[in-house]
């Protein structure tokens, strides 16, 4: 499995292997993590640690709370508290939620750490000695009464900015019209500890000489971005840094929580959080080995992969490298860095200020298992674009591709062989005994799966090297709906009493298939993983080794299992989710953490009860497919008349983009104008900037969908959306024929109901659609497996095959 070893012993570099060094960013300790926090950094790293242990790499995955700065002193002052016991009781939150979670750390440390201060002073050290350092003077507020000056959150004051009565705007932001400021911008400022004016006053500090090692830092950039795949949202973000042109970086602050400096003249300093926050993965390895140099300062052979949300880029591609490169050592620089865009929760954006959305807690206390969780975040992984987490779509993923899907196939083919067989054809399984099979390679049904499952699984190494991970977890879910498909053409259930070798055939595949399924999706879902081989009754250790030869394995699935074995006994992998669940959750959550405490008494046995009802929701067999026990006429509830949940819902249409231009105030986005066979072209807003030059927008076909409610985008309203596949790295339109008629509406075979006039944003309808747009191997856009149809044909895209489409 991809769990971290519990022995003792050490991992370190092993000549001759693939060895991976794993970093996630350090999360700040002054809260505790959100969803976004979790799938934007520690969830995507575990994911890969995971995937190269089965693998059979050299890998270890370090991370730990990042506890230094003003927030943690702002906290602290909030709490009633000094800073070490905040970093002390959120150390202590985050470990829990991430072993919640199965986040497979080999070591999880902490930044406020001896190790720390030695490392971080040493690199100071360094970067004094090789010139790379220079002394200016600032102006800040100062605190006479506190003795003290005041970082940017310790100042309030009237917000400046015209119009805004906020009187208490904090010295970075207000928060009441979101202006950034300085706070000597302030009107009458205060400090917040006692009230007292601060005056402006000079103060020395430390710079990093970032324009005199620019030079060293692009080629580092410019050849490393190619060789580790850099993300586009890295390369793009750090692009940006470099073409504002590279400044001085002050490294030092005016606080007492932090590393010292270690010169006579700076006594009363401590280090910038950015400066010595990364070099945090470094003191971690050492709390983890003393020989961590043997990780760091080996680039020959190490190789180093970062995981982060976007804000978190230019630090680890342009400050930390400038860092290391200016200490003139020979350190392990990153390979490979994989950033995530931002999560949002339902209508608006997760705030650990103001509690909103879903927080690691909260996810251990709804009673939905951790893999439901984990899969969602991960399927949601916002890799090229935002995404939104929402209850509906939570429900959708757990009820149709958990339940339906892969619980499905896994129960049919289990529960199935742990049938009795009575022998002479009585019966109707075989004892839970894995049958012979031979004659399997020349089954026409068993060799066609197999060849699709080598090509997955190619497929799947392929998506992961890449660090592809939406991607990897997309190729072996539909090895599970190959699997279904497999069962339902076999028939199976009749084979057992017409042709019995051909059965055994299909069920001995089958269980290879299930025991590839656990494999494969171990890095995602651990959890299942160990539930699938108990069921299995195989020993809980799982390898995708080249060496050993595991790949070429899947191509033969009938040969995973033994003849003779026997597996243990079959339940049920995943419950359904219903709709009043979803509307508890999505109550229940809507509130900041505050509120939350407010109604936690009220609500504890209303908790309990939606917990013990997603335990004990029974599942049954009916033709194949799980159903849950209906309910008795007497709790059965009378609801008002909604229109049924199908694609015939969404009105999109062929049209034409007549004129584009990008937004006057948004760098991102571009503003068309596109006739969807109206009186007028409707006014749109898209997101394309960096994926589709401007000149090949212009007079382009696109499928539009037109009845979502109009939305406005920095200023603008956009009155539809232009309909793009998408992968991890790149973005392309979807296009209907040349010839399809400009208004037409693109058809689904089957589908003919009548669009809503408008899409309630509350029902989600879109949002629960979505998730089964994408495009085939073909390069066609379908609809599960129903291909957006014109008049004129079908609608493609250029190059995106098993691309999302939003």
């Amino acid at each position: 499995m991809g769990d971290t070893p519990t022995t003792g012993e050490k991992k370190l570099p092993v000549a001759g292997k693939r060895n991976i060094l794993i970093t996630s960013a350090l999360p700040y300790v002054n809260n505790v993590p959100h969803l976004g926090n979790i799938i934007g950094c520690v969830l995507s790293a575990d994911v890969y640690a995971r995937y190269c242990r089965l693998r059979g790499y050299n890998a270890i995955y370090v991370c730990g709370t990042d506890e230094y700065g003003t927030a943690t002193e702002t906290k602290a002052l909030e709490e009633n508290s000094t800073p070490k016991e905040i970093c002390d009781k959120y150390h202590a939150i985050h470990r829990e939620v991430y072993k919640w979670f199965n986040i497979s750390f080999d070591e999880f440390g902490r930044t406020s750490t001896p190790q720390q201060t030695e490392v971080c002073q040493a690199i100071f050290n360094k970067l004094l000695e090789n010139n790379w350092l220079s002394e200016n003077t600032m102006q800040q507020l100062y605190c006479d009464k506190c003795s003290k000056f005041l970082a940017d959150r310790l100042v309030e004051g009237n917000c400046p900015t015209p119009g805004c009565k906020n009187d208490s705007a904090r010295g970075d932001q207000c928060d009441d019209c979101s202006k950034l400021l300085n706070p000597t911008e302030l009107i009458n400022p205060r400090c917040k500890v006692c009230s007292t004016s601060p005056r402006i006053r000079d103060t020395d500090h430390l710079f990093l000489e970032l324009p005199l090692l620019e030079p060293k830092l692009r080629e580092y950039i410019n050849k490393m971005s190619v060789e580790g795949g850099w993300s586009q949202n890295a390369i793009h973000a750090t692009n940006a840094w470099l073409k504002e042109g590279l400044r001085q970086r002050c490294i030092t602050r005016d606080l007492k929580w932090g590393v010292p400096v270690p010169l006579e003249k700076f006594k009363e300093k401590v280090f910038y959080v950015w400066f010595d926050a990364p070099i945090g993965y470094v003191s971690i390895t050492k709390c983890y080995t003393e020989e961590w140099e043997k990780w760091w300062k080996n680039p020959e052979n190490v190789e180093l992969y970062q995981f982060m949300g976007k804000d978190n880029v230019p630090f680890h591609t342009v400050m930390f490298p400038s860092t290391l490169i200016g200490t003139g050592e020979s350190w392990t620089m990153m390979k490979t860095i994989s950033v995530t865009e931002y999560l949002n929760y339902e209508a608006g954006k997760f705030s650990k200020s103001k509690g909103v959305g879903v927080f690691g807690n909260d996810a251990k206390d709804t009673g939905i298992p951790v893999e439901v969780w984990r899969y969602y975040l991960l399927t949601n992984r916002p890799e090229v674009s935002d995404t939104l987490f929402t209850w509906a779509d939570l429900q959708a993923k757990l009820n149709s591709e958990l339940l339906n899907n892969l619980g499905n196939f896994i129960n049919r083919v289990l529960s199935f062989i742990a049938k009795p067989d009575l022998g002479a054809g009585k019966g109707s399984g075989y004892n839970s005994i894995i049958p012979d099979a031979p004659g399997a390679e020349s089954h026409p049904l068993t060799k066609a799966l197999a060849e699709k499952i080598g090509n997955y699984v190619d497929q799947y190494v392929e998506a992961m090297e890449k660090v592809k991970l939406k991607q990897g977890l997309k190729i072996a879910m539909s090895i599970s709906g190959e699997g279904n498909a497999y069962l339902q053409e076999s028939q199976f259930w009749k084979l057992y009493k017409e042709d019995l070798p051909s059965c055994s055939i299909v069920m001995r595949t089958s269980v290879g298939v299930v025991y590839l399924l656990a494999c494969l999706l171990e890095p995602f879902m651990p959890s299942f993983s160990i539930e699938v081989l108990k069921q299995l009754n195989m020993p809980l250790q799982l390898s995708l080794s080249d060496e050993k030869g595991d790949v070429a394995k899947a191509k033969t699935p009938w040969e995973i299992i033994p003849v003779g074995h026997k597996i243990g006994t079959p339940v049920p992998l995943f419950k359904e989710l219903k709709d009043e669940e979803v509307e508890f959750f999505r109550n229940k959550f809507a509130g900041s953490q505050a509120d939350r405490a407010d109604r936690a008494v009220k609500e504890e046995a209303e908790a309990k009860k939606v917990t013990e009802k997603l335990k004990n929701t029974k599942i049954t067999e009916k033709g194949g497919k799980k159903e849950r026990a209906s309910k008795s006429s007497g709790e059965a509830k009378t609801k008002a008349a909604e229109p049924e949940l199908t694609i015939s819902r969404l009105d999109i249409r062929v049209g034409v983009i007549t004129e584009v231009q990008k937004h006057p105030d948004a760098d991102s986005l571009y503003v068309e104008k596109i006739d969807v066979g109206e009186e007028q072209p409707r006014t749109v807003v898209s997101g394309l900037v960096k994926y589709i030059p401007l000149e090949e927008m212009q007079n382009r076909k696109v499928c539009v969908l037109c009845n979502l409610k109009p939305a406005t985008m920095r200023g603008i309203k956009s009155h539809a959306m232009v309909l793009c596949a998408s992968t991890s790295d790149k973005v392309e339109l979807v296009e209907p024929p040349a010839a399809a008629a400009i208004g037409e509406r693109v058809t689904f075979c089957g589908f003919n109901g009548e669009p809503d006039d408008v899409l309630n944003p509350k029902k989600k309808v879109w949002e629960t659609l979505q998730v089964d747009l994408h495009t085939d191997k073909d390069l066609v856009a379908c609809y599960k497996d129903l291909p957006f149809t014109t008049s004129a044909g079908v609608c493609k895209v250029i190059s995106i095959s098993d691309g999302t489409i939003r």
